[in-house]
């Protein structure tokens, strides 16, 4: 059953969504609802959820995307895919708002898929794909944040000796300590400084990639798309679920569950907020990056950097440790929805939320989630692969298909307007993108397979 806050009568809705009331929640509520996603959220909070969730180090893979795709595919795809995203995260918006009209709010992604298209696609669908993106993206975050200190370490001490898994281990235990924040809302001033520390790495790397392209010791430019025409058509659509994944949120029905009521037209302030960072960081960084490197751009540019001994240190130490310190946020905010999952699980909504009865479970779940994903980077640092194949296979559709399908279910658009025949076009197109991407995303974890080893030092 999916869940949600019921208010008797779509009049009294109504009132309550178009004066200040809050709309009330009641016991219906699991602990998961109750405690994780509170509604007390303003719409700069809800933005700053939103950036934290889709500008991220992922960004910096921009460039090697661009290398796949080339300057004209590049550039479209980048574009088309902002487009698109807000489009479709609008869409979603609106089809939670009415629901809010009517007076019921639906919470999470799998309430939407109980209550729109039955709870089978709650189940067996929309529920485990949003689990395994969301704690895909923690563990890659957790991957990240290790290689971060890594390069950090490796800049303050060339001649050290420790290994990628020992630095992926501490970045696990500093994820312990952000774990344990109580509420997706408790987030907010933390992804406030998440969203200036994006715009300040973006800056730097943008900077970093000027200087080199300007020296006379650059890079030597080759724009060309590499190998045969099979594989050329393969890495394009590898490309294109790198960016899908860049653009990627997962969950924006539990952002919007922390707007506090009424929430029409908060939403769309949010994303307007949120791709304005993102026109500032994406567009600066993969075509800056593009520029300096060419065909030589490597899954991400700080690797370009690092293998680059014309940049100063203390400019790659400060755009790392920005980096670092932001993608703890991401993952703290990846954390959400699986700590609601085990919250709804485990905690016992008529105790208070602080109460023994419901710590002591919280702790031990969510200390298992990031020692689990802590110890699955560790093992496999190789994860970058296997997060293009989850992009397309996991973000492409909860981002770029299931919107379209929601608005089209919710308020039957006319088959004679542009409207339905919009929305069914990205889902075509989309579904397309997912199967060949995810078939691109096998190929290449198959032909890199033979340089995999657990606990490499990459």
């Amino acid at each position: 059953m999916e869940t949600k806050a019921p208010i008797s009568g779509d009049t009294m809705a109504k009132e309550k969504e178009s004066s200040n009331a809050h709309v009330h929640l009641t016991v219906e509520l699991d602990a998961g609802a109750l405690f994780v996603l509170k509604s007390r959220g303003s719409w700069w909070h809800c933005g700053y959820h939103l950036t934290t969730s889709i500008v991220a180090p992922s960004l910096l893979s921009l460039p090697f995307a661009f290398r796949l795709l080339g300057w004209v595919g590049g550039i479209i795809c980048l574009l088309f895919g902002g487009f698109v995203t807000f489009y479709a995260y609008h869409l979603l918006s609106l089809v939670l708002e009415h629901h809010a009209m009517r007076g019921s709010r639906l919470l999470r992604f799998r309430d939407m898929a109980t209550n729109i298209l039955g709870p089978k696609w709650a189940i067996f669908y929309v529920g485990p794909i949003q689990f395994g993106v969301c704690y895909g993206s923690v563990v890659a975050g957790i991957l990240i944040g290790g290689q971060n200190l890594k390069y950090i370490y490796v800049l303050c001490n060339p001649e050290g000796r420790m290994q990628l898994y020992e630095f992926i281990i501490i970045f696990g235990a500093l994820m312990l300590i952000l774990a344990q924040i109580p509420s997706f809302h408790s987030m907010r001033h933390i992804n406030l400084i998440s969203l200036t520390l994006s715009l300040a790495y973006s800056a730097c790397v943008t900077a970093a990639s000027l200087k080199l392209g300007y020296s006379k010791n650059a890079p030597p430019r080759d724009y060309s798309v590499e190998g045969s025409p099979v594989s050329q058509l393969f890495n394009a659509f590898n490309g294109i679920s790198v960016i899908a994944t860049t653009y990627a949120c997962g969950m924006l029905p539990e952002i919007q569950a922390t707007l506090v009521a009424p929430v029409k037209g908060k939403m769309f302030k949010g994303l307007c907020l949120c791709y304005a960072v993102i026109a500032a960081t994406f567009l600066s960084v993969g075509i800056s990056g593009y520029w300096t490197f060419g065909k030589e751009a490597m899954g991400t540019v700080l690797s370009n950097f690092m293998s680059n001994n014309l940049l100063p240190s203390w400019l790659l130490i400060i755009t790392n440790a920005f980096c670092l310190l932001q993608v703890s946020a991401v993952a703290g905010t990846y954390l959400q929805p699986t700590n609601e999952v085990f919250e709804k699980k485990f905690a016992d909504p008529n105790k208070n939320q602080f109460s023994m009865r419901n710590i002591v479970p919280r702790i031990i779940a969510r200390s298992l989630s990031v020692v689990i994903a802590t110890i699955i980077g560790a093992m496999l640092p190789f994860f970058g692969d296997l997060m293009a194949l989850i992009g397309a296979l996991g973000f492409i559709p909860l981002d770029f298909i299931m919107p379209m399908v929601f608005y089209n279910a919710t308020f039957k658009p006319s088959k004679r307007g542009y409207l339905y025949w919009l929305n069914t076009l990205i889902v075509v197109v989309s579904s397309v993108l997912a199967f060949i991407g995810g078939v691109a995303s096998i190929r290449q974890i198959v032909l890199d397979a033979k340089e995999y080893r657990l606990f490499a030092n990459v």
